[in-house]
């Protein structure tokens, strides 16, 4: 799958995920699917910090790419802060909500923004080794099992653009 697949494959299991945790009406259903949702953006993020985002830098996309850095950098802290809250915490919903909104921003920037370039500095070749170095390091993460957990740790501050 190209890389630019792959994440669209991704932004639309999370919102399915969102969909599913917002009709929920158990807190230990919300708990489940949060767990889901956390695991799933940090895979995504770390997919897209060490391979999609350096590989598609250029004068074209540097700033969307650092604005984005910036985003997950953000989503990372309510994701840290959801991670402490249990889902029958009065706060729980407000924050899965909060959630929800700068992940769609996000997402939307993403496919509105950067893909359109990226498929323009990329060939159809370069973005399906790119996509397949993804699935790689996406089945890594996997299989180390609980990638929610490394969050709390990359809260600090964006990472780098390198």
């Amino acid at each position: 799958m190209n890389a630019i697949e792959l994440l669209k494959s991704q932004h639309r299991a999370v919102e399915k995920l969102f969909t599913q945790i917002d009709s929920a009406k158990t807190a230990d259903a919300k708990q489940k699917l949060f767990v889901q949702i956390a695991d799933s953006l940090a895979v995504h993020a770390t997919i897209e910090e060490h391979q999609f985002y350096p590989t598609v830098r250029a004068k074209r996309t540097e700033d969307i790419l650092l604005e984005a850095l910036e985003e997950h950098v953000g989503i990372k802290r309510v994701l840290a802060d959801l991670l402490e809250t249990e889902a029958k915490d009065p706060t729980f919903d407000a924050k899965i909500k909060v959630l929800s909104e700068q992940v769609e921003h996000h997402v939307k920037e993403e496919e509105t923004e950067l893909f359109p370039k990226v498929k323009k500095i990329l060939g159809a070749q370069e973005l399906e080794a790119l996509g397949q170095n993804m699935e790689t390091e996406q089945i890594e993460i996997e299989e180390k099992g609980q990638p929610r957990k490394a969050i709390p740790a990359e809260t600090a501050q964006a990472a780098p653009l390198t």
